[in-house]
């Protein structure tokens, strides 16, 4: 839809220059448009008949740049994108939520750490932006780009917060669990159990009492490890704690 829309907007356009315009607007940072990708993609477009060589040139020892506009079928592909994405809410694919399924996984410290390291690195990205909001060179562009901005100015300040709301939970020790103690650390308390288990194997005096111990570690060490997700089996986890 990107390339789509700033061809038509800018047409008739070297690739060059979308490229150009697109690693302006940061681009690969939010709309998941690659440099690298926008030739394949424009020839790409062009072989589906969605957008049309116009001509070819080189000047000098310059490769040849090709300059495209968009076809009426490109024109209507756009138009049904760009009406899709107003309207409909899509949510895309985060990393991190994967990841926080398996808090319990992590040792408390570490956790909370990983959160308000995260809250910087938003906080950062926000920085950039009100920098850039404030230099000649958005003056040049549309309104609406600055205003975009804000929006992901917005975001990420709301996930700071989080951010720092979720790990002083953790540290205070607010249980992961329903009805599981204030004192459950998660993942620390299922590396002390594997240690204890193990301790208990190694000072065995008998072949039948190192089986027995052996097999009590076994038996703890999976089911502390599992992480208490919608999905999972929480009651495991609530009884270790």
């Amino acid at each position: 839809m990107m390339i789509l829309g700033l061809v038509q907007w800018m047409q008739p356009v070297h690739g060059y220059d979308v490229r150009r315009e697109l690693l302006s607007w940061n681009a690969d940072k939010w709309a998941n448009v690659q440099p690298g990708s926008i030739y394949h993609a424009l020839r790409k477009l062009t072989e589906e008949n969605l957008l049309r060589e116009v001509a070819t040139e080189q000047v000098g020892a310059r490769p040849a740049r090709t300059t495209y506009e968009v076809t009426d079928k490109g024109a209507e592909e756009f138009l049904s994108l760009l009406r899709n994405n107003w309207w409909n809410l899509v949510t895309p694919a985060d990393p991190f939520m994967a990841a926080f399924s398996f808090l319990p996984a992590l040792p408390r410290g570490e956790a909370a750490a990983a959160l308000r390291n995260r809250g910087q690195q938003l906080q950062t990205g926000i920085n950039q932006l009100q920098a850039a909001l404030k230099t000649d060179w958005v003056v040049n562009k549309p309104t609406f780009v600055s205003w975009m901005w804000e929006l992901s100015i917005e975001r990420a300040a709301v996930e700071i917060a989080w951010c720092e709301r979720t790990a002083a939970k953790i540290e205070a020790g607010e249980p992961y669990v329903p009805g599981a103690p204030q004192h459950d650390r998660g993942g620390e308390v299922a590396d002390q159990h594997r240690t204890e288990a193990a301790g208990r194997a190694g000072r065995a005096g008998s072949g039948q009492d190192q089986a027995q111990a052996r097999a009590t570690a076994k038996e703890v060490g999976p089911q502390a490890r599992r992480p208490a997700s919608a999905v999972g089996r929480p009651e495991r986890v609530q009884r270790i704690a």
